[in-house]
């Protein structure tokens, strides 16, 4: 056995259950290896699309996922999902082939690289144990939830190895972080004195609906979430769904009137507060989150608590006895009639050849079966299924947008959906985000994911039309010519509708009946008029 085959089998050893990737020269004898200890290997057409498969599939999962790519072009082509895990914090192993030999072709800086995105760089080396260096490379990620490189030099690669290829086990989860029990006590005395209290959960909350509506009875709080954890509270007769540019006047409107924000697992940034202007002057803000880096960026807590939500929820509870806070029959009747988008009146603007996206995007909601998981790439249209498009609970709905990258969406689809094959995927596209991941549709077809691809075209990049089109700037650059989105899926061997009116989404209805087993994509020629509004409030951070 050579040192890159003990890597592999340490890897899958340690739990490593699915590696997304593109197999050269430089990584072939460690994904083998991958694949002979169990882990199951999904391969890409692009770097770019393996990384960010693997970060959707980590994110669905609660688990660790790896990227296995070549050395130099291989992780430079990986670079952009890297980034977007790195952002977000998700554990994942990037297994990269190293070039060492100054003359090489493939020679980068690859730990810089890693640096420079924000992820953690390793290197095996030959003094190393390459079982035990995996194994770190494993726990970093697991333990410190962090996007690791592990690069892999083509000489140490060959290396002979003939020790043991039982990895040392993880440490058993280290106990909940304790908490100050006198920010604990503060926070519960802000409960019990708050009249319109108002939570909001972001991604370190995903896991603990249960503790946060059982607090919420006893403060009398209203519910909401950032984009990444929507869904969350689904079901609650007091759920605002998401904070932020996406939020429904409703929302808008309640979370500017609480007199307290408590943001568990949340760091309250500009989409989530609409650049803090969803925090209304006098409002006490506190943040419970692992990282109290996190109580001073972006809109500063007068309270942090660091811990655990889930257990710092409990404690609170503990504490404080119930009141009515914000929830009166009024504000419950409100919610039930305007909690959601669908319930915001609009005027239909199809015509001209062309639907109107909120119009397609009501009716795919109708259509579509209710048990699904939707990925949505960047774009001006992105806001219509994040709006429009319901979702069963919080691993309904997978939003790779840390870096706003547009590209993502169609990979992300594709780790997601493999990470809950119990649900229907919807991939959410602009048609800017659907050339760039135009690649991918060759793995959805290779895997049969009954997968729905919605493409919303509007022939540009949408949101620098919108952006730079009212003060007269040429526009050439960010327009493009019609593209038959339709014939291409075809020709990849998807069953493909063209819609530009409502009747034209029957054939969705047909195949949403059965027997889903395998995929659909929906070229949707959609207005382009105006640009969306929450892109008016995304604009200003900018």
């Amino acid at each position: 056995m050579i040192f890159a085959e003990a890597v592999g089998r340490a890897l899958a050893a340690c739990g490593a259950e699915m590696t997304f990737g593109v197999v050269g020269s430089g990584n072939f004898h460690v994904t083998n290896a991958l694949l002979a200890g169990g882990s199951h290997f999904v391969a890409a057409r692009h770097e770019g699309g393996a990384a960010t498969m693997a970060d959707a599939y980590a994110r669905m999962t609660d688990g660790v996922a790896v990227v296995s790519v070549h050395q130099g072009p291989g992780l430079t082509n990986a670079m952009t999902g890297v980034t977007e895990a790195a952002k977000s914090r998700t554990p994942l192993v990037v297994l990269a082939g190293e070039a060492t030999e100054i003359t090489s072709n493939f020679r980068i800086d690859q730990a810089a690289l890693a640096t420079a995105v924000g992820a953690v760089p390793m290197r095996l080396t030959a003094a190393d144990n390459p079982v035990e260096r995996a194994a770190e490379a494993y726990r970093v990620a697991v333990e410190e939830r962090r996007t690791v490189l592990l690069n892999l030099p083509l000489d140490v690669q060959s290396m002979p190895y003939d020790g043991p290829l039982d990895p040392p086990a993880l440490a058993a989860s280290a106990p909940a972080r304790t908490w100050d029990d006198g920010a604990v006590a503060e926070l519960a005395r802000a409960l019990a004195a708050a009249r319109r209290p108002v939570f909001i959960a972001g991604r370190g909350a995903r896991r603990a609906r249960r503790e946060l509506e059982e607090l919420g009875e006893r403060a009398g709080a209203l519910l909401a979430t950032s984009a990444v954890a929507k869904g969350l509270f689904r079901g609650s007769p007091w759920d605002l769904d998401v904070s932020g540019g996406f939020a429904t006047p409703l929302a808008a409107e309640l979370i500017r009137g609480a007199d307290l924000i408590v943001a568990w697992g949340c760091a309250l940034n500009m989409w989530t507060t609409r650049h803090g202007s969803l925090v209304s002057p006098g409002t006490k803000v506190v943040k419970v989150d692992l990282d109290p880096a996190a109580f001073k960026t972006h809109v500063p807590a007068d309270l942090g608590v660091t811990g655990d939500v889930a257990d710092v929820a409990r404690a609170v509870a503990g504490r404080l006895t119930e009141g009515p806070g914000y929830r009166t029959p009024e504000i419950a009747r409100r919610i039930e009639a305007e909690g959601r988008w669908r319930a915001v009146p609009f005027e239909d603007e199809s015509g001209g050849g062309r639907i109107d996206p909120r119009t397609l995007t009501v009716a795919l909601d109708d259509l579509l079966p209710p048990q699904r998981i939707v990925s949505v790439d960047s774009g001006n249209f992105m806001g219509y299924p994040s709006m429009f498009l319901d979702v069963p609970d919080e691993g309904g709905f997978c939003f790779t947008q840390a870096f706003q990258s547009v590209g993502l969406g169609l990979a992300t689809a594709i780790g997601a959906a493999l990470a809950r094959p119990d649900r229907i995927p919807v991939a959410a596209l602009g048609d800017g985000g659907a050339f760039m991941g135009l690649a991918e549709l060759e793995t959805v077809v290779r895997l049969r994911l009954p997968m729905v691809i919605v493409v919303y075209d509007d022939e540009a990049y949408g949101a620098e039309v919108h952006h730079f089109g009212p003060h007269d700037q040429p526009l050439d650059t960010v327009r493009f010519p019609p593209a038959d989105l339709a014939a291409m899926a075809r020709g990849h061997g998807i069953p493909a509708v063209t819609v530009t009116r409502p009747e034209d989404l029957s054939e969705v209805g047909e195949w949403a009946r059965g027997p889903l087993d395998g995929p659909l994509l929906v070229h949707a020629k959609v207005t382009r008029e105006r640009g969306s509004w929450w892109l008016e409030e995304a604009f200003k951070g900018h």
